[in-house]
């Protein structure tokens, strides 16, 4: 019997994308369409490969998680690990705000 929760990365994508900013929002939504296959696949493989020498100046260590997310939509593998890192992401930072209007005046 399993008893660890599923998770779903469309669901918890979903949860993230709603706390970003509109751009990068719409952004996460295009590249996780079908037909984006063309971009996200080599863009993927690319920041992942990038991701590696994250130490070197201009290249950081953020571009591997990206470029896993971008190939975990054509590689089932990588679906259910990036899952359970977002639905850690939604449970650790629940309160994010979209933009600066969303908070009070000082």
């Amino acid at each position: 019997m399993n008893t660890k929760p599923q998770y779903d990365l469309d669901e918890q994508l979903l949860l993230f994308e709603q706390r970003l900013p509109p751009f990068f929002a719409r952004f996460i939504d295009w590249v996780r369409r079908p037909t984006s296959r063309w971009v996200r696949l080599p863009a993927g493989c690319l920041l992942v490969l990038f991701g590696i020498f994250g130490f070197l100046p201009v290249l950081g260590f953020w571009m591997l998680p990206l470029g896993l997310l971008l190939l975990a939509r054509d590689i089932p593998a990588l679906e259910p690990p990036l899952a359970r890192l977002f639905a850690w992401i939604n449970r650790r930072f629940p309160v994010w705000k979209r933009s600066g209007a969303d908070q009070p005046p000082r």
